[in-house]
């Protein structure tokens, strides 16, 4: 019992900082965006790629040759491929999209369905009835979510067909990916599996794009803020967000995903002077109740 106890704690803490470390990428994604002008496959590309070098070279260090073996196993390496492509490469392209073609509020809540996707679809599978307190975790999450990302107005969420596809699509990408890693990260660890596939999303969105053409206007200040998308917001957020699952399993681990947009919300007003209205702090307060009510949810 202690050792559940200790388990639980661990996962819920890796949930939080993965929340925060995609908060702090969205933050520095939404700078590059108006300030550079960057394209969302480019920024994608990049960070993926990188963050696959880097989280094999720290797994190469622990697990030796053993991370070359999964391309061994048959099944796995379908189940590797399909959460590269279909889940994180998926994910992590449509949020960026989304925020180009409508902005970074509305993708913020698009990607937040997220919650009641997978409580849904864990719901579906398990044959039984959500709780009352999972129910109101998921209102609080969403709810929270919403009034950080439009500060309560209904018109600032006018959205194009493409970033309503775009995020709507995010939303499914991060229940795809927090699933599929599941049985692979058990059996062949969490770096192993997060740096392949951000490797192999990467790789191909590399090769399509052409994303070795680097844009012209990128200065010093700007690939700082790129390496730190890539080791905080990638590479640390997504590996840490999938080790939790393990611990504390997928529905707990999206509820707690859903401090991203508070931590974005608090980090812009550290780092971009942005001021909260009374509308925002409300939904802070009800994104950080969900990490209350998530805890003493059972799956």
């Amino acid at each position: 019992m202690e050792e559940d106890k200790k388990n639980n704690i661990k996962g819920y803490m890796l949930a939080i900082l993965g929340g925060v470390s995609w908060g702090i990428s969205g933050v520095c994604s939404q700078y590059l965006f108006t300030q550079y002008d960057l394209s969302a496959d480019w920024l994608t590309a990049i960070r993926m790629l990188l963050s696959g070098i880097l989280l094999l070279v720290l797994a190469f260090r622990k697990e030796h040759t053993r991370i070359f073996k999964i391309w061994t196993k048959g099944k796995d390496t379908f189940w590797l491929i399909a959460f590269a492509l279909a889940g994180l490469l998926l994910c992590q392209y449509t949020f960026l999209a989304a925020i180009k073609h409508s902005n970074s509020a509305t993708a913020t809540v698009l990607q937040s369905l997220n919650v009641v996707l997978m409580a849904i679809v864990m719901a579906v599978w398990n044959k039984k009835m959500m709780s009352r307190i999972q129910i109101a975790a998921i209102v609080l999450a969403f709810s929270g979510t919403y009034l950080i990302a439009t500060k309560g107005s209904l018109t600032s969420m006018d959205v194009s067909a493409a970033g309503l596809t775009f995020g709507l699509l995010a939303a499914v990408g991060v229940v795809i990916y927090t699933l599929l890693s599941r049985p692979i990260i058990a059996a062949w660890g969490n770096l192993t599996i997060t740096g392949w596939g951000m490797l192999i999303g990467g790789s191909g969105l590399f090769l399509i794009t052409k994303a070795w053409i680097f844009p012209t206007n990128l200065d010093l200040p700007a690939w700082i803020i790129i390496a730190v998308i890539v080791i905080i917001g990638t590479a640390v957020g997504f590996s840490i967000f999938l080790e939790s699952v393990k611990y504390i399993g997928p529905v707990k681990s999206t509820l707690l995903g859903c401090l991203e947009p508070a931590s974005a919300t608090l980090l812009s007003a550290l780092l971009l002077g942005t001021r909260f209205t009374v509308i925002e702090l409300i939904g802070f307060g009800f994104v950080v109740g969900t990490v209350f009510l998530s805890v003493s949810t059972k799956e």
